[in-house]
């Protein structure tokens, strides 16, 4: 149930429950006074029934009257007075009355006589005694409720004692909820908030719980693993940068190595021009290496920064993509390869075009590393549903998304093992040395640069191979607009 709903319901019972409670003590006590109001009128009736065989007596309203056995019936219950008709007081055991021998207000005397009159304290009685047809005197009996009164004040008490208990209950039970439906929850959360703030864990099913502070540890629960995962992922991206620094560190002293040997060749002054010629083509090459292991740094760390963002501009794909790739067809037939390349694109794209050629240069260099001597690289880009006649089976597989541009970079060769594939977008992973071409080794982190730039691009890369019939690296860019 929701807090929300909860609380209303609570607010509801804590207003209609003590009425309702109140309201059934008064219906139980007035049950009990009505019972008891019918034994007492019944019980004072008779009481008076036998004092009216005495006091209705003529000889009582005479002078020098025997008032003895009237005496026996007075007590603290019983309260007797004896008028004259002319309202003259004969005897009375009313403290309240006035003296013997006045008078009483005969207006006043006359009222209420046969009727048996009950208030809170008294039942009251008045009849007249006649003799010959005139009246003689007029006796008042007077019963007091003593008992009924003590009766009423005890269940004054425990009424008052009962909704007391009743409010105590009611409030002692809204405490004890609101606090295990409120007040333990927060408590809870604000211990896990406190734990985790800590790097601490506190097991907790608040999360589970179906109404608002479920809700809101749930919440926590999801910020609480969303944190740990990112702190996990600095903790990698950390670990990775560093091993990246390590690992192109070491990869940097075997090039400088070589130059300074080189160098130190070529300041002896004992070598031939040719030797000295081959050395400075040696130290070239080496230099060349560092500073491309080096640019590949630098774009590496601009790619991973979050706040580095990919200008774009559009572009005709027969036009851009014909000048990007073309030039490869020579370069790649120099190096000894057999090349064919395919271009067919004519929509509209939007591609950082300094970007895209470092793409190109990435995946040919891998293809000129790990294609035999006289292989064969073959280069396309085309959109479908038009796929050229020369890709094999196992590459059409790959060709799922029927919008955009595929660009293909494929070379022939053993193939690469499955489980290595989508490896090689890891940063520094490479394939074994032995399979690259006169055991050349790059960086490690042309494929991995190839893949963060395609993906600013809203594109994707993936790598098939196939035994013994080569590997392609598949490249997807969508059209303008998609």
């Amino acid at each position: 149930m929701k807090i929300k709903t909860w609380l209303l319901l609570t607010y509801l019972l804590v207003m209609l429950l003590p009425l309702a409670g109140v309201y059934g003590l008064y219906l139980s006590i007035n049950n009990y006074y009505q019972d008891k109001q019918v034994s007492e009128y019944f019980e004072k009736r008779s009481t008076l029934n036998k004092i009216k065989k005495v006091v209705s007596q003529y000889e009582l309203y005479e002078r020098e009257a025997n008032f003895t056995e009237l005496e026996a019936l007075v007590s603290n219950e019983v309260q007797i007075s004896l008028y004259g008709g002319n309202g003259q007081i004969f005897y009375t055991s009313n403290p309240m009355n006035t003296q013997i021998g006045n008078f009483e207000d005969k207006k006043i005397l006359y009222q209420g006589l046969y009727e048996f009159k009950q208030n809170y304290r008294t039942f009251t009685y008045k009849e007249p005694i006649y003799v010959k047809g005139k009246i003689v005197g007029i006796y008042e009996v007077v019963l007091l409720r003593t008992e009924w009164i003590e009766q009423v004040n005890t269940q004054i008490y425990l009424v008052v004692g009962g909704i007391v208990l009743l409010l105590v209950v009611i409030y002692g039970g809204i405490i004890y909820f609101l606090n295990r439906r409120l007040n333990r929850p927060v408590k809870e959360l604000i211990l896990q908030m406190k734990a985790f703030a800590k790097g601490e864990k506190v097991p907790s099913t608040l999360h589970e719980k179906k109404d608002e502070l479920g809700e809101l540890a749930w919440n926590f629960f999801v910020m609480q693993q969303e944190i740990e995962l990112a702190r996990k992922q600095i903790q990698e991206e950390q670990g990775q940068k560093e091993f990246i620094i390590a690992s192109l560190s070491h990869d940097l002293k075997t090039p400088l190595t070589s130059i300074q040997a080189y160098t130190e060749g070529l300041k002896s002054g004992q070598l031939s021009n040719e030797e000295q010629q081959d050395y400075l083509d040696v130290i070239l090459t080496k230099s060349d290496f560092m500073k491309q292991m080096l640019d590949d740094l630098m774009m590496y760390t601009l790619l991973q920064s979050p706040s580095y963002e990919m200008h774009l501009v559009e572009v005709e794909g027969d036009e851009y993509f014909d000048m990007l790739l073309s030039d490869y067809e020579q370069v790649s037939k120099d190096k000894g390869f057999t090349v064919s390349t395919f271009i067919q694109v004519e929509g509209m794209y939007e591609v950082n075009p300094k970007q895209l050629m470092r793409v190109a240069d990435n995946l040919l260099t891998n293809a000129w590393r790990y294609t035999e001597s006289a292989g064969r690289i073959e280069i396309t880009a085309f959109e479908p549903p038009i796929i050229p006649a020369h890709c094999k089976e196992w590459v059409k597989s790959h060709l799922t998304k029927q919008e955009g541009l595929y660009m293909i970079v494929q070379n022939s060769g053993k193939g690469i093992p499955a489980e290595h594939c989508q490896q090689l977008f890891k940063p520094l992973y490479q394939i074994d040395q032995a399979r690259s071409q006169n055991g050349q080794r790059g960086a490690g982190l042309g494929l991995s640069i190839a893949q963060q730039i395609l993906e600013k691009h809203g594109g994707d890369v993936i790598v098939t191979s196939h035994e013994n019939e080569g590997t392609a690296i598949i490249c997807w860019l969508p059209r303008k607009g998609e």
